[in-house]
């Protein structure tokens, strides 16, 4: 396996995203923000400037963290929105070298269970084309939508997709997040995981809290010395949350904040993968 991590949780502009990465001494990163712009939305003036940067950086890039059905999109968005963010993410993806892109699968908005489902599936079909048209992959996050409610939905999606072009991205915090049992979900759709995001965090009194790596209830060490047993050598993606929440609008209280615990939230996952059995 091999280190990544959503590089805007280290700070704001590209330059201290490659810094970052470079002295955890990572060959990959993934592109999420830049000064709060998607990658997806970049201007292409900005998005030329990045590109340079990433590339000079001698960095590969893992994964676009896209807004692909995201958490800000429910359901009654119009579908276009997401369309013709996949076709300008296209050519930059392929420019970068980069295959995989993140999406969720819609939060809901009122409408009735089968109506939802039915329109998710919708949907994510004309996703999926299009990714196969140009050889690309959705990695859909266990999170918010309709196959983040659990391990059923999640499978259930996958196999009616039934592409190539249409793998899931493990996200060992979220469960903790939604309250659901980390290692039983984690377990029934391991077969289909092409990438991991590590975060952790802990439930209090009802309160979630993020960790550093292996100190909360996400199951980070099981999961991580799972997949090694398994043969996985995909990308292993740290999203933080310590200094700075990016879809709850919390900021970090300073940008060496951000940077610090970034830096030392990947040299803690560093060594729990060198220590796995």
């Amino acid at each position: 396996m091999f280190f990544s991590g959503i590089a805007d949780e280290a700070g704001e502009g590209i330059d201290v995203q490659i810094k970052a990465h470079k002295e955890l001494g990572w060959e990959h990163i993934e592109l999420r923000n830049i000064h709060g712009v998607n990658i997806t939305d970049l201007c292409d003036e900005t998005y030329e400037e990045v590109r340079e940067k990433v590339k000079a950086g001698g960095l590969e890039v893992s994964d676009f963290g896209s807004q692909l059905c995201n958490w800000a999109r429910p359901i009654i968005k119009h579908p276009d929105i997401d369309i013709e963010e996949l076709q300008r993410a296209v050519p930059r993806m392929n420019e970068l070298g980069c295959r995989f892109i993140r999406v969720m699968s819609y939060p809901n908005a009122g409408l009735p269970e089968a109506m939802w489902k039915k329109e998710v599936f919708k949907r994510m079909r004309k996703l999926v084309d299009i990714a196969e048209d140009h050889s690309i992959v959705l990695l859909h996050e266990n999170c918010d939508g309709w196959a983040g409610q659990g391990p059923e939905q999640t499978l259930e999606l996958v196999e009616a997709m039934n592409s190539s072009s249409f793998k899931l991205v493990w996200d060992t915090g979220n469960p903790v997040a939604h309250d659901q049992d980390a290692w039983k979900y984690y377990e029934e759709v391991r077969d289909h995981i092409a990438y991991v995001h590590i975060k952790d965090a802990v439930r209090c009194n009802g309160e979630l809290n993020y960790t550093f790596p292996g100190e909360g209830e996400g199951k980070v060490k099981e999961v991580l010395s799972d997949l090694k047993n398994r043969g996985y050598h995909g990308g292993v993606s740290i999203e933080p949350h310590l200094a700075a929440i990016m879809h709850e609008g919390k900021k970090a209280s300073s940008e060496e904040d951000s940077y610090q615990l970034y830096v030392e939230y990947g040299k803690r996952l560093m060594k729990i993968v060198e220590n796995l059995e």
